[in-house]
C-alpha cells in the first residue's frame, strides 16, 4: 500500500484531539513501534497496558509543567489551609480545565470548587488578561489562606507560542530516549532532567 509506514518505522505521534481517533492512532503506534505523546486530558489511554510507549502530558508549557510538579511535591504542607483555585481560558474552551483539575488534586481541593472564568470582560477587568490574548490564554490563580495571612500564586500563558515550544522540547526529549512499552508521566521526564 503506497504511503503506508514500514513495519520498522519509528515515529513520534502527538495526539491532542477528542479521542475519536485514538484506536487508529494506537494501531499505528503498535504496528510501527512508535511513541504516542498524549496531550488530551482524561485520555482513554490512562490505565491501559500498551505495547508501545505512551507519554501523558496534561500541559505542554514546560514552565507550567515544572510548576505543577513542584506544587505536587510540596502540596502536603498546605492541606490544612483554606485553598481556592481560579482558572481562566478563552471563552471558546468548553472542555474540562485539565490543568486546574490536576492542581486541585495536588492540593486536595474539590474539583467542583474550581472557579472558571469565561466572560471576556471579567477576564480583562478582574484578571488583567491583555485584550489581545483574550482569544488564547491560560490563567491559574491559587490562593492559600490562614486567617490574615495568605499566599497567592498565579500562572499566565499568553498565545500559542509557549505550547508549540513545549511540544518541540517534549518531542526532542522523546527522540533522545529509548523508551520501553509503558505509560510515562511527563513528571518522569522532568524528574530525570530530560526537559
Amino acid at each position: 500500500m503506497e504511503g503506508a509506514p514500514e513495519k520498522n518505522c519509528k515515529s513520534i505521534v502527538v495526539h491532542a484531539g477528542s479521542g475519536r481517533e485514538i484506536d487508529t492512532i494506537s494501531e499505528f503506534c503498535s504496528g510501527t513501534a512508535s511513541v504516542l505523546v498524549e496531550l488530551s486530558t482524561g485520555s482513554s489511554m490512562v490505565g491501559s497496558l500498551p505495547n508501545f510507549p505512551i507519554l501523558l502530558c496534561p500541559d505542554t508549557n514546560i514552565l507550567m509543567l515544572k510548576f505543577m510538579c513542584m506544587l505536587e511535591r510540596s502540596a502536603a504542607m498546605f492541606k490544612s489551609y483554606e485553598t481556592e483555585i481560579t482558572e481562566s481560558h478563552q471563552a471558546s474552551k468548553t472542555s474540562v480545565p485539565g490543568t486546574a483539575v490536576q492542581l486541585a488534586q495536588s492540593l486536595d481541593v474539590e474539583e467542583r470548587s474550581i472557579v472558571s472564568v469565561r466572560i471576556p470582560s471579567k477576564q480583562s477587568n478582574e484578571l488583567n488578561i491583555p485584550h489581545e490574548y483574550l482569544a488564547r490564554h491560560a490563567f491559574h490563580r491559587i490562593t492559600i489562606q490562614d486567617g490574615p495571612c495568605s499566599i497567592l500564586m498565579e500562572t499566565r500563558i499568553y498565545g500559542e507560542a509557549p505550547y508549540a515550544s513545549g511540544v518541540q522540547q517534549i518531542i526532542g526529549a522523546v527522540r533522545g530516549r529509548s523508551l520501553v512499552n509503558r505509560i510515562y508521566a511527563i513528571t518522569e521526564f522532568i524528574d530525570n532532567g530530560w526537559i
